[in-house]
């Protein structure tokens, strides 16, 4: 069939499927950008919520919420040798024993609230709660090496710090609970100096509430939030004497007294008291305490001490005469005082030195 101008027909609907092709070649080209577009999308949401920086400091800080210590500790960057220690400025021999569950409180509420790379590092910072306390730290992390299809990140700082703990009126003291023994941690053992600071490697974050709680000395604790990287944190303890103990100190300080009052002598042998005369006595002197001296107890160092208190002894002897022979009785009242030093023994025992003297 032929068309009006003598050309060959075109069978109808031809030209509108060729239309339609033309159609349906940028449409397929758009659908595929939008696939690509779509799994940079997924990819790159994959990156930073599973492989980025911020996502292996939160997996960090999960680990300490969840108080998987040992699992937080392998994490890569995390654990720390002695030359660490050493370049850092803290004790190469601190202590290890409160990287543990029993020693930690949870890091919850963790947000990341900035990021910035610096040559191959990139920090990380990250606010947070613990023990009710807010906090804030910044990380240092960068690229891990390895042969990984996948990013591997480690802390280019250890985020473990060293608490410098001084505790003084015990040996013995808890931190978040977890009991600790001075002579147990310290690489001195049982020849550690109870005045020297303890170094304990510590999580950061981390809050760690310092007390004492013994029958000798107890404190209502002292709590501090490590939130630096590979710092030092000082922290000073110092225990006060519990009612218990002080009792037991008075009632040994009036045993002692009431021993020397029962020895019939002038001057009772190693006791704060005495009296002098100068004529001869014709019987063996009677002494009793009047008066017990009100003790206090006072740290001393790694020790107690008893703060010098008043006393009142009472006498009463025979006295004769080397002119004429004569005898009077003589009863006096002899003030004195008493003072002492407390040794806490290595079984948690006390033992108690009492001195003083006349007036």
């Amino acid at each position: 069939m032929s068309n009006a101008g003598g050309g060959p027909a075109t069978p109808e609907g031809v030209g509108g499927v060729r239309a339609r092709r033309r159609l349906e070649i940028p449409a397929m080209i758009l659908i595929g950008v939008l696939l690509v577009a779509a799994l940079g999308a997924g990819t790159a949401s994959l990156y930073r919520e599973f492989y980025s920086p911020r996502a292996f400091v939160l997996h960090y800080l999960e680990l300490l919420q969840e108080r998987r210590a040992a699992e937080a500790l392998a994490v890569p960057g995390v654990a720390v040798d002695s030359a660490e220690l050493e370049a850092a400025g803290l004790p190469a021999t601190a202590s290890e024993a409160l990287l543990r569950p029993d020693s930690l409180q949870a890091v919850t509420d963790a947000v990341v609230t900035g990021e910035s790379v610096d040559g191959d590092r990139t920090r990380v910072s990250v606010s947070y709660s613990v023990g009710g306390y807010a906090g804030s730290t910044t990380f240092d992390v960068t690229s891990d090496t390895g042969n990984a299809l996948l990013p591997r990140w480690r802390f280019a700082r250890s985020p473990l710090s060293v608490m410098n703990l001084s505790v003084e009126g015990s040996m013995r003291f808890a931190v978040n609970g977890f009991e600790v023994d001075k002579r147990q941690v310290a690489i001195e053992g049982a020849d550690v100096d109870p005045t020297a600071a303890l170094p304990l490697l510590v999580f950061s974050p981390g809050l760690y509430s310092v007390s004492v709680d013994t029958a000798i000395s107890a404190t209502p604790g002292v709590a501090v939030l490590a939130d630096a990287p590979l710092a030092g944190i000082p922290v000073d303890v110092q225990a006060q004497p519990t009612e218990e103990f002080r009792g037991v100190v008075q009632q040994r300080v009036e045993d002692f007294l009431s021993a020397c009052a029962e020895q019939k002598v002038l001057q009772p042998t190693g006791c704060p008291f005495g009296f002098t005369v100068r004529n001869r006595i014709d019987d063996a002197p009677s002494w009793s305490i009047v008066e017990q001296p009100q003790v206090t107890v006072e740290p001393d160092g790694a020790g107690w001490r008893i703060p010098s208190a008043p006393a009142v002894a009472h006498i009463e002897v025979d006295i004769r005469s080397i002119f004429d022979g004569s005898v009077r009785t003589v009863e006096e009242d002899v003030d004195f005082t008493v003072d002492g030093q407390i040794t806490v023994e290595p079984d948690g025992s006390a033992s108690i030195l009492v001195g003083g003297s006349s007036d």
